[in-house]
């Protein structure tokens, strides 16, 4: 019987053929249950966030069984992140790792039209219904639960389906969010991103060709990424304000902050901007930083940058993206099971937790890392200085990202006030690591964050922050590569789940 003409039923509809919907719909699939994905667009198609981490390559990539397929599409390879950041005009580089043979210290610079349509058909080949050029148009209730959605065919007939569950991964434009939660903003990362594509741009000197070069000047900073060996992408992220005259002349404002950015005008000093094809034009991209006050209501889950989402530096858009898909896959996958040990809100609340923690890591580990970049003469970095203060008193956000729900109960032990401790704590050292790495040993007091302390290690422990931060990463690495042989992990609060063996489920931790 043709779908055109029915109600078609389905155990899982995903909204969104990106990164984070064609993740959670194989992850599904995988599990054994009818998924049907809608996208509104045809890929491929152009995308922004080209910068991945390993946790996507070497954890995520080979439970989709896409990593080999990555790995052939002759993408850069990313060692880590080159920075012309702080007061040192000395550009200065982190690695994914200290060891020079490890098999897992790396990623890729990807074109997204590339690597989305990958994800996209695999997810079709691991059996989900993937159906492009479909607009939704609205949710369905039965009662406060959502039971399906409405959505308009390509030719142009609107038709229904329904779903035990629905996860919208339609990114920062989510008409869905509204209805799950409030969309709380930063005051600090309100920033607009203004970029294009150049051919034959300067690379960075070999291990760190591949990798991305952020930069900062007086009106913000830049991204430099190498898609091939002549494409490269290239962002200038700026203050809100600067959008008015942006859009009076995208040319003239992009010449202008080349200019201002000396090692930015260096590497495109022989190239040229590309102006036809997919890459052939200027894009404005928003990049306000914000957190729903809910990711899941009854029936539907917020996955992605539908729940939230944060300043693109440290290329954590995909990585949030897939993994926070990962995690609402294993809560779907277990209510559908019917496990009697969990119910659907233990379910989905370990997936909002989780992904919020991991939200918050990164935020603490950014704007501690703005912190190091003081120029009072630049309205951009002074008012985040500014702003940096205002975020203190921005209760509801700070509530949202330190881990603390509707019911004013804390998520993570301490809250806000660990939150900030942590941030400040995280900024110190850092300052001071990249201060005596950009010396070669030898302290340069102007990357410290102003009035920033020494760090003391009794006050602050850097290695179990940093842990913290990565331990996900670890996890998601041991449980690709290791499978079944891997440890037994470790519930993320007292009482809370943990990953069945097979990755895809939650299991009751072991006593």
């Amino acid at each position: 019987m043709s779908h055109e003409s029915v109600e078609e039923s389905f155990d899982v509809i995903v909204l969104g053929g990106g990164p984070a919907g064609s993740t959670v719909s194989t992850f599904t699939a995988m599990a054994g249950h009818r998924v049907l994905l809608l996208e509104r667009e045809h890929l491929p198609r152009h995308q922004i966030g080209e910068s991945l981490l390993p946790a996507t390559i070497h954890g995520i990539c080979p439970m989709l069984g896409v990593k080999e397929e990555v790995e052939r599409a002759g993408f850069p390879r990313k060692n880590g992140g080159t920075f012309r950041w702080g007061k040192s005009p000395t550009p200065w580089t982190f690695r994914f790792t200290k060891q020079p043979n490890d098999p897992y210290g790396y990623a890729y610079q990807v074109e997204r039209a590339k690597f989305d349509d990958m994800l996209l058909r695999n997810a079709q080949r691991k059996g989900v219904d993937v159906r492009e050029g479909h607009e939704v148009l609205g949710l369905l209730y039965e009662g406060e639960r959502v039971v399906g959605v409405r959505f308009r065919d390509p030719g142009g007939k609107e038709r229904t389906a329904r779903a035990r569950y629905v996860a919208d991964t339609s990114g920062h434009k989510s008409h869905v969010a509204p209805t799950v939660g409030q969309r709380v903003f930063s005051k600090f990362f309100q920033n607009v991103a203004l970029y294009g594509y150049y051919e034959h741009g300067k690379r960075l000197p070999a291990p760190n060709s591949g990798n991305i070069l952020c930069a900062a000047f007086p009106s913000g900073w830049f991204w430099y990424i190498p898609l091939s060996d002549t494409l490269t992408s290239v962002g200038a992220v700026v203050a809100k304000e600067s959008a008015g005259r942006i859009r009076e002349s995208m040319d003239d404002a992009m010449r202008s902050y080349i200019d201002e950015c000396p090692i930015i005008r260096e590497y495109l000093a022989g190239a040229t901007r590309v102006t036809e094809g997919i890459y052939g034009e200027y894009r404005i991209r928003k990049d306000y930083s914000y957190c729903n006050t809910r990711f899941w209501a009854p029936g539907v889950v917020l996955v992605g940058d539908a729940a939230c989402f944060i300043d693109p530096v440290f290329s954590s858009g995909v990585h949030l993206a897939t993994y926070s898909a990962m995690l609402a896959a294993r809560s779907i996958n277990t209510c559908l099971r019917g496990d009697e040990l969990m119910d659907e809100e233990e379910c989905f609340e370990e997936y909002e937790m989780r992904y919020r923690r991991e939200f918050g890591k990164f935020y603490q580990f950014l704007t501690a890392f703005y912190d190091m970049n003081q120029d009072e003469s630049s309205y951009f970095w002074s008012a985040r200085k500014i702003l940096n203060t205002e975020e203190r008193d921005n209760d509801a956000f700070i509530r949202l990202v330190a881990g603390i729900s509707e019911a004013d109960e804390p998520l993570f032990e301490g809250g806000a006030e660990r939150f900030f401790a942590d941030r400040q704590g995280f900024g110190a050292y850092f300052g001071d690591v990249l201060a005596r790495e950009a010396s070669d040993g030898k302290e340069e007091e102007g990357l410290r964050p102003a009035g920033a302390p020494r760090p003391d290690p009794a006050k602050f422990d850097a290695d179990k922050f940093m842990q913290g931060f990565t331990s996900e990463i670890a996890q998601l690495q041991v449980l690709a590569l290791m499978r079944e042989r891997r440890p037994a992990e470790r519930p993320l609060v007292p009482h809370g789940l943990v990953a069945s063996g097979d990755g895809l489920h939650w299991a009751v931790a072991p006593a």
